[in-house]
Parts: C-alpha cells; structure tokens; sequence
C-alpha cells in the first residue's frame, strides 16, 4: 500500500523542481544588462540602443559628455574608439557593433577587454544608410594584454 502523504510530499518536490528548473532556465535564457555611455546630443547611438533593445537586452543610457576617463579604466585603446562605449557582461562594447557579435562574445567569454567597431561605418547598426549601403568593416578584440585582432567582418 502506498502512503498518500509519501505520495504528496514527491509530489510536491518534483513541482519544485521543475520551478526551479525553469527558473533557472529563464535566467540563464537572459541576456546581461547593457549600460551604454554616449554624448547626450547623439542620434546614431540612440539608433545601437535600439538595435540592442530590439534583440532583447534590457538597456540603460548614462550621457556624459566626455567618455575619455571611463575609456581609459576599461582599456578602451584610442585606435578602436567611436562615440559610444557600453559595459556587458563584464566587457566593454565600443561603437556600432551588431548584436551578433555582442552575443557571441558574451556566449564565448574570450580573456579580453572587449570588442570594438572602431569609427562610425557606414551600414553598421545605428549608422544605417538610405538603400542600405554597407561599408565593410571589422569588429576588433581588444586582449586582457592590450593586444588588438580581427573578431568579425561584415559587409
């Protein structure tokens, strides 16, 4: 004969279970939250927040208007600058990068400082053009030793 209290207790840990699990499964689906620096006067940021909040990362804006001491703390080198920095995961995120390679780096935790779209090109998001020209670019990875290599290219 089986104990019905036996019975309601197991059943009552495997719906625990299964919350925690799908808690735990719904975090971990999350992306990290993203703090972008940006001057308070520019548009074409506002246009990579949207591409980030569009691909699902909760996003908060601080507007500075000099970048250059929080560029320097996160080893932001001035080769791979561009008019806005972001925080993610513990990286930072230089530029106009696509989420494509924001998820990436998040996915693969690289020993690096960040990622970077040096400049503002053309095509790249939040500096999309009329007929959607693209200017090809590369997406720079900025080493825990200040070293730079090619991350991605887009065209």
């Amino acid at each position: 004969m089986i104990n019905p209290m036996l019975s309601r207790r197991r059943l009552g840990f495997s719906i625990a279970g299964v919350a925690v699990s799908l808690a735990t499964a719904s975090a971990a689906a999350a992306p990290p939250p993203v703090t972008v620096y940006k001057d308070p006067n520019c548009g074409c940021c506002s246009g990579w927040v949207t591409h980030m909040r569009r691909a699902g990362f909760a996003v908060t804006v601080v507007e500075r208007a000099d970048l250059t001491p929080l560029r320097r703390t996160l080893g932001v080198p001035d080769t791979a600058l561009s008019c806005h920095t972001a925080v993610v995961g513990g990286y930072f995120v230089e530029g106009h990068v696509p989420v494509s390679d924001v998820r990436r780096l998040l996915a693969e935790k690289p020993a690096a400082r960040g990622i970077a779209a040096p400049g503002m090109p053309i095509g790249s998001p939040g500096m999309e053009a009329p007929g959607g020209r693209i200017e090809p670019y590369a997406v720079v990875m900025i080493g825990r030793d200040g070293r730079t290599s090619v991350f991605s290219r887009h065209s």
